[in-house]
């Protein structure tokens, strides 16, 4: 079937954890091979859908998770607590572990609602550290993993540096506005012209239309506690996608990171012109060609 006219299923997905209600969103291919079960987890500033199911029209790439479905992947997202469609009335600031938490809870919905065994998890920024953490946790569930936008010390970020002025802010108040100026700076930050405004305003309208505000948990970790996870103890091949321009983590602290990741079967991959947000990118083709080509090369014959 040809990939560009195939037939996306979409469907909604409901789970607990505790009292919490988690919203999980699942698209598919109708009469595709099954190639695996891609799991998306967000970042700090925005619901699930608007970041992986973004829809522009005139654009029928923008959503990562069509163009993954078409290509034979069971693709979810999920609203963390505190995002989205999900439940917000506990009084906490929802940080990367709580994030890890609702990673586990979904997983464990989608093993008994699909029978799925293991999974390919792609994460974008604090959704990197989630999905990073989760990895750690549960090594049996992971088939590969993929961190874009990651962090693992900190050293040498500006992005970070700078926002550590607001953590007396952040460490205070459980939530932080947001709005279509914050948006904005999301993709001008670090390096303006990465990304079309037609783009970036259609993002926003997206990103806003479930939130006016976010939880501020994974800022004061980004800021506060790094790091939040031992790159020894995760086992599963593992990619990094890092910008080009990211003013999130340095070259030098994911190298190091890199360097200490047990499995051989690993991969650091630059991507030009790329600032933090790599799928709203004018060159976002590039990151979804590193990723489908990490998901679906051939796993190791010979070891050694």
């Amino acid at each position: 079937m040809d990939q560009t006219i195939a037939a996306i299923v979409g469907q909604e997905h409901w789970t607990t954890k505790g009292d919490v209600k988690l919203f999980l969103w699942e698209k598919r291919a109708v009469l595709k091979p099954h190639l695996g079960t891609l799991i998306f987890v967000h970042g700090s500033s925005m619901a699930s859908t608007p970041g992986f199911d973004f829809q522009m029209p005139g654009k029928p790439d923008a959503s990562l998770m069509d163009w993954f479905a078409r290509r034979g992947f069971d693709t979810w997202c999920i609203d963390m607590e505190g995002y989205g469609r999900s439940s917000k009335h506990r009084d906490i600031n929802c940080d990367v572990a709580n994030g890890a938490d609702d990673l586990e809870a979904a997983v464990d919905y989608i093993v008994k609602t699909r029978g799925t065994e293991k999974f390919f998890f792609y994460g974008s920024s604090s959704g990197a550290l989630r999905a990073a953490l989760y990895a750690q946790r549960r090594p049996q569930r992971v088939a590969r993993l993929v961190l874009s936008a990651f962090v693992w010390t900190g050293k040498g970020s500006p992005t970070l540096a700078e926002r550590s002025k607001k953590l007396p802010e952040y460490r205070a108040n459980n939530r932080r506005k947001i709005d279509r100026a914050f948006v904005n700076t999301m993709f001008t930050r670090d390096h303006d012209g990465g990304a079309d405004q037609a783009v970036i305003d259609a993002y926003a309208e997206q990103i806003l239309a479930l939130d006016d505000s976010v939880p501020t948990g994974t800022y004061v970790d980004m800021c506060s506690n790094l790091p939040l996870v031992d790159p020894a103890r995760i086992l599963a091949p593992t990619l990094i996608m890092r910008g080009q321009y990211d003013g999130i983590a340095s070259m030098e602290d994911l190298l190091e990171f890199f360097k200490l990741l047990p499995n051989p079967d690993k991969q650091f991959a630059v991507m030009p012109g790329i600032a933090h947000n790599s799928t709203k990118a004018v060159n976002y083709q590039i990151a979804y060609h590193i990723l489908h080509a990490f998901l679906t090369r051939p796993e190791p014959v010979y070891r050694g």
